[in-house]
């Protein structure tokens, strides 16, 4: 059950920041320091997920 809850939250992780990086990305350029910030954080938790869950 622990294990769900945490993948469950990892998920909303990832939702989120992929939301930031869109916003990000359509207001700043795909380019900005930003955008490519919310790309690196999300590569990580995608990995995480993908090798915990």
């Amino acid at each position: 059950m622990e294990m769900q809850e945490s993948c469950y939250e990892l998920l909303n992780q990832i939702n989120n920041l992929r939301k930031k990086m869109i916003v990000a990305g359509l207001s700043k350029g795909l380019g900005h320091a930003d955008t490519l910030k919310y790309s690196q954080e999300l590569d990580k938790l995608i990995f995480r997920h993908q090798t915990g869950c």
